[in-house]
């Protein structure tokens, strides 16, 4: 597989559409059973492109893959094995969607809902730990400042 950087981007697009798939299978069917709101992204995202639930879709799995690209670049530098690194890394796309997306698709921060906002958090937990482990192994790295890296 073709790699970037040190990033296996094969390995990275395919854990990002299984992550995306899974994350919303728990959203959509898993998250009532544990008596938290249903969620779909999909239709969220195309609420905000004019309606388009191909186009939501669309965005979600393009979004769900990029950020697989971005473990593939962040999970040297995160602890433990490959699920732990995955849902520690599914921390950072959470907090993004719920301070910066939600607000610019006009809902409140933290989706204005407590269970809105954990829901979220197990599905993105869920997300992370399945793409850190679709991905797999990845040798650890030290971070190095930038400054003593250029020397």
């Amino acid at each position: 597989m073709r790699e970037l950087n040190g990033i296996q981007v094969g390995r990275a697009v395919i854990a990002g559409i299984i992550g995306t798939a899974v994350m919303t299978v728990v959203g959509l069917w898993v998250a009532p059973l544990m008596g938290l709101p249903a969620m779909n992204p999909a239709q969220m995202l195309a609420g905000a492109m004019g309606g388009n639930l191909a186009l939501g879709w669309t965005a979600h799995f393009m979004i769900g893959t990029i950020l697989a690209v971005g473990y593939g670049a962040a999970g040297p530098f995160l602890p433990g094995a490959p699920a732990l690194r995955g849902a520690l890394y599914g921390t950072a796309p959470f907090l993004m969607a719920q301070i910066i997306v939600m607000p610019m698709m006009g809902m409140p921060l933290f989706s204005g809902s407590a269970a809105m906002a954990f829901g979220s958090l197990v599905g993105h937990l869920v997300y992370g730990a399945v793409v850190g482990s679709v991905y797999g192994p990845v040798e650890a790295r030290a971070s190095t400042p930038v400054a003593a890296a250029a020397v």
